[in-house]
């Protein structure tokens, strides 16, 4: 099986007040082609130091990093923007939606970044309003909706452009357990259909559940657990 991620003696350290602390040390990690990876660890674990590193909204201090076989260490703001445009799709604990569009614009908002055509935009969106059961909600704004319906919204969001990696904090965050269900299988879908990749941040039983295999973070060290 070939290696989606591919991260080895990662290492980074932020600067506080003067002081040096190390937020991830001597990670090595590998995420295959259409594996569901979970992370957990308590909080301050350097769990969203990871994710944003392998997301590419943040750079390593030390270490070899690589996603699809090419060697991303050390990439501009430029070339990591347009990794992320491109392949990669984040699911946010607080969402992160845009206030001023609608639902189907802020679900649709990674398609026109992307170049893809209208009409192509449109079906694909109302497609995902539908499976995340918010169609006849689309042309409300973020403010109007509820916290779950907010995070189905960026769960979508995420997903429209059919990334080949999805980077995931708390996923199931907000929701009921018949929503999270409902989620999963959307995530599940793309990974079996199109091999995309999952890292997922969650302390959430039902979403590990899920996962292929599960990794535990504490002090900036990572350690396997299944």
């Amino acid at each position: 099986m070939s290696a989606r991620l591919v991260m080895r003696a990662v290492r980074k350290d932020y600067v506080v007040g003067g002081q040096a602390v190390h937020a991830l040390a001597d990670i090595s990690l590998t995420l295959a082609a259409g594996e569901f990876l979970a992370v957990q660890g308590p909080s301050g674990s350097g769990k969203s130091t990871l994710l944003n590193i392998c997301g590419l909204i943040d750079s390593a201090t030390e270490g070899h990093f690589e996603l699809d076989g090419e060697t991303v260490t050390g990439l501009d703001m430029r070339e990591r923007c347009r990794r992320r445009r491109r392949d990669i799709g984040f699911i946010f604990q607080r969402h992160q939606l845009i206030p001023a569009m609608t639902v189907f614009e802020n679900i649709a908002y990674p398609l026109y970044l992307n170049g893809i055509r209208a009409r192509e935009i449109r079906q694909r969106t109302l497609i995902m309003l539908d499976a995340i059961g918010l169609l006849k909600r689309q042309k409300h704004l973020p403010h109007q909706l509820s916290g779950g319906e907010r995070q189905r919204v960026g769960v979508a969001r995420a997903l429209i452009k059919q990334p080949r990696l999805v980077i995931a904090d708390e996923p199931s965050a907000s929701l009921d357990h018949d929503t999270a269900d409902a989620i999963l299988l959307l995530m599940h879908e793309l990974n079996e259909r199109l091999r995309a990749s999952f890292l997922v941040a969650s302390h959430d039983s039902f979403v590990i559940e899920h996962c292929h295999r599960v990794l535990y973070l504490a002090d900036g060290c990572l350690e396997s657990r299944a």
